[in-house]
């Protein structure tokens, strides 16, 4: 199977470095022991119970083997982190272990030491489009960054609102990627129903779950996909559309659940030094890891996205945000949203660890769409105290990439890439 290259091997090979351990965790099927398995001598995979019980009864024997050592779905056997930890200290060196796994511990408690200066984390997503070879990358994030005077030209004459719904649809995971188009959503399906089957898991917390409570939950999730729509909005969402009832506590459990498994990501608001009162909003907006799995939670075709563009612009900004978190990750940084008393709202900005950063609004396209994209860009420059943005970016679904006469940057997100 041919492999694609991902952002985060930079990351992870950074961190082997400077690490006795990496930590690679993510959602299921989106890479993570492929990609790991490229850096290892040998491999334990705690994917059966005849191993996880082995495991539990002989911990320190996991770690027996030539180093790099990947340990695949680690998780299953919390105390594992401990002996790693352990051995660490007792055997200075870098690069060791790689430790792997779809999910938080079953028991946070068994995890005695944080692993700081010992283990490394890193969040690995689903495929960006530039990763999946759907983005041409003639335009680079980081080089918006670093030349203000950019050049993003790109005529982008193979990209269309019915291509991106597609992309949509399908989602990022590798086996979806590399499947043929006519069997791609088929694929993409087969996963998101294999999400639920919870009767034999290890973790008690993911097998007391119900299976149907879980779907009614993220369908909830679904409809308010890039909103920054309240847990009280969301339950009356599940009651209302189900016909039963819910308990806030319930809610908040199957919520985490969903955030232990990697599924759903919330994007935190971004809270920057401002020349007037105004408040910033806290609230998050809510997020998947992939999009693939919303539109297969409400059934969703990529023909139904064009024939409701209003519903269309909410999944492509949810998709857009996945890429721009993969993109931005791998140059260090992080995506936050921003919302302020007045409604001035920006869907994404982009920090650096150095300070810098660049503002991002997020549209379907169209000259109307842009022009009001564009504008809220130019307000929030002019609010915030201190640094203004590297650059101003409407981020569109299809259409050419160039700059503005006012310096704003339109880009096609299949031109984008780190």
């Amino acid at each position: 199977m041919e492999y694609y290259t991902r952002y985060i091997e930079n990351e992870i090979e950074r961190k082997m470095k400077s690490s006795g351990a990496v930590a690679v965790e993510g959602p299921k099927f989106c890479g993570k022991t492929t990609t790991a398995m490229r850096y290892a001598e040998s491999s334990i995979r705690l994917n059966t119970s005849s191993a996880i019980n082995l495991a539990r009864l002989e911990t320190q024997g996991v770690l027996r083997g030539k180093t790099p050592r990947v340990i695949d779905e680690w998780q299953t056997v919390p105390d594992i982190w401990n002996e790693v930890r352990g051995w660490i200290d007792e055997n200075p060196g870098f690069g060791q272990f790689i430790m792997t796994g779809s999910s938080t511990p079953a028991d946070k408690s068994k995890i005695y030491h944080s692993g700081a200066g010992r283990i490394s984390v890193v969040r690995m997503r689903s495929m960006s489009l530039f990763e999946a070879k759907e983005s041409s990358g003639t335009v680079s994030l980081m080089k918006l960054f670093d030349d203000e005077n950019a050049d993003v030209f790109d005529e982008n004459t193979g990209s269309s609102l019915k291509r991106m719904a597609f992309l949509m649809c399908r989602g990022g995971w590798p086996l979806s990627v590399i499947a043929d188009q006519d069997i791609a959503l088929d694929v993409t399906e087969n996963y998101y129903n294999g999400l639920f089957n919870f009767e034999y898991s290890e973790n008690e917390k993911f097998r007391n779950k119900k299976p149907e409570v879980m779907r009614m939950v993220l369908k909830s999730y679904a409809r308010n996909i890039s909103t920054e729509a309240s847990m009280q909005t969301i339950r009356a969402d599940v009651i209302g559309n189900n016909n039963r009832t819910m308990d806030p506590k319930t809610l908040d459990d199957y919520v985490e659940a969903l955030k232990d498994l990697f599924i759903i990501e919330d994007m935190e608001a971004w809270n920057p030094e401002l020349r007037s009162k105004t408040a910033v909003r806290t609230t998050p907006t809510r997020h998947f890891v992939d999009t693939s799995i919303a539109t297969c939670a409400l059934g969703i075709e990529p023909e139904d996205l064009m024939m409701d563009l209003n519903s269309f612009g909410l999944f492509f900004e949810d998709m857009a945000v996945r890429d721009l978190n993969i993109y931005a990750s791998a140059m260090g940084g992080t995506v936050r949203h921003y919302r302020d008393s007045k409604g001035l709202e920006c869907d994404a900005v982009i920090h650096l660890k150095d300070g810098r950063w660049g503002a991002v609004e997020i549209k379907l396209g169209g000259e109307k769409l842009i022009d009001e994209g564009a504008a809220n860009l130019k307000k929030l420059a002019e609010i915030v105290e201190g640094k203004a943005p590297v650059f101003k970016m409407i981020l569109t679904a299809s259409g050419s990439s160039y700059r503005r006469e006012d310096g704003v940057y339109v880009v096609p997100l299949d031109c984008l890439k780190s």
